[in-house]
């Protein structure tokens, strides 16, 4: 393959009008490591290679993908594309311009970096320090994953664009029992580096957090239900704000008027003080992209700015048809993937309130530290998350941990209902993953401790 393969490749895609065309090239070397009692119980490797080819006209997208990077198979793919192009535009190939994007990361290979010895050593450190935290913790399993990323991104108007994406990520479940009761505690953290982030200091503190958690849950009641004040920590609940509301924010649902937020760019629809933020430049973070999946830098982008709504998240197409400015935020799963608007790292800004003081100011409430799983419906903004780690506060005061409780709102309407924003703003330990429609990415969360009015609690009591 060299740039005379890929010129006739858009040629062929080109013969008939288009508004836009791109390959995407890409290399992936990825792996998998589980301990649980001591030894070894999986693992995995693997390497995926290949291309995507993708025509726009119009709002249509044809799209067609092959293993085999070689311009035989290049070829074949873009005739399979070419039918949707005549009705579009007029595009034409462009001259040859190469984009540089944002150097988050080193262009290292985890998978490559340690022996196999190493890495198990690692989750061999992590079990230790898990047994050693409490004699209570009965079963302890922990993952351990890499991945070298390679892509390149060829498109129409000239532009190419390269990126080499180191990812890896570690995470620990830890079973603990007493009087019969056993209870769960998890923790994990990851980035875009490799495996020497994880040091025995942080192994030994993940360990801790974890068989902390699981602690608190054998000591918890069922939770109370109702319409509550609701005060949400800092860090990894921010996916519920990523989740509720984030996604309302992505261009295509925007463009076709399926969000919550569709037509509202200029007005209020959070509560004062409300900033979030997508940002896609932060270094090493799990969400982060030195270019996007259709060779634009990555930006930082002001969404919702003190409770105005002031923009969406956009790929080349949907920016192209709203008639504003890709945002950077076009990404996909892989090569067999068409992209999408997408977000990278999405979070809240921090207030000026102390955490201590929103805690004292609740009467009879919940205080939600973790998050398990949630759903969430774009159109209507409702969502349904599970708390993993909560407690009941009563006269200004975190009284006991309770277990059960899930929290069911509205995003939009939950925004609007914030009253306390903590000054302790904090990104998740890199864990995240979001799913649409059918593609996964990894992806940041992040917020301070925030209270929020009238939130209705499911619980167990």
């Amino acid at each position: 393959m060299d740039e005379l393969s890929t010129q006739r490749v858009f040629g062929t895609i080109l013969a008939h009008r288009a508004d836009d065309a791109d390959l995407f090239f890409q290399y992936n070397r990825s792996e998998g490591w589980v301990l649980e009692e001591g030894e070894v119980k999986s693992g995995s490797f693997s390497i995926d290679q290949g291309v995507g080819v993708r025509v726009v006209a119009g709002e249509k997208t044809a799209f067609a993908y092959a293993d085999d990077i070689t311009p035989a198979a290049l070829e074949a793919a873009a005739k399979v594309t070419r039918a949707i192009a005549s009705d579009g535009g007029s595009r034409t190939a462009g001259a040859t311009v190469v984009r540089a994007g944002n150097a988050l990361y080193a262009p290292i290979d985890p998978v490559a970096q340690f022996d196999d010895g190493a890495k198990v050593r690692i989750l061999e450190t992590l079990e230790r320090h898990a047994r050693a935290a409490d004699p209570r913790v009965k079963q302890v399993i922990g993952r351990l994953s890499g991945e070298y990323d390679v892509v390149l991104v060829a498109r129409a108007d000239g532009a190419f664009a390269a990126d080499v994406r180191p990812l890896v990520h570690l995470s620990l479940t830890v079973i603990a029992e007493q009087d019969g009761r056993r209870e769960q505690g998890h923790q994990g953290a990851g980035g875009r580096f490799g495996y020497g982030y994880f040091t025995d200091e942080l192994l030994g503190q993940l360990a801790r957090d974890a068989v902390r958690q699981a602690l608190v849950n054998l000591e918890a009641r069922p939770a109370p239900a109702g319409v509550m004040s609701v005060v949400l920590g800092p860090g990894w609940p921010g996916i519920l704000l990523h989740e509720a509301i984030g996604h309302g924010l992505e261009g295509d649902f925007n463009r076709k008027g399926t969000s919550a937020f569709s037509g509202r760019v200029g007005q209020r629809v959070a509560a004062r003080g409300v900033t979030v933020v997508d940002d896609g430049t932060i270094p090493e973070r799990r969400g982060s992209l030195s270019v996007d999946d259709e060779g634009n830098p990555t930006t930082r982008s002001v969404l919702i700015e003190d409770g105005i709504l002031r923009g969406y998240l956009q790929d080349r197409l949907n920016a192209r048809l709203m008639g504003v400015a890709p945002t950077g935020n076009g990404r996909r799963e892989s090569y067999a993937s068409i992209p999408m608007p997408r977000m990278t790292n999405t979070f809240m800004l921090g207030g000026d309130k102390d955490p201590a003081e929103i805690i004292a100011s609740v009467q009879r409430g919940l205080y939600a530290v973790n998050f398990g799983g949630g759903e969430v419906d774009i159109t209507s903004g409702k969502f349904v998350f599970s708390a993993s780690e909560a407690y009941w506060i009563e006269d200004g005061k975190v009284r006991y941990p309770v277990k059960g409780a899930t929290l069911i709102g509205n995003g939009p309407e939950a925004l609007t209902r914030v009253t306390m924003i903590g000054d302790d703003m904090a990104l998740d330990s890199g864990i995240g993953m979001c799913g649409k429609d059918g593609q996964s990415v990894p992806v940041g969360v992040g917020q301070p401790t925030i209270r929020i009015e009238g939130l209705t609690v499911g619980g167990t009591a």
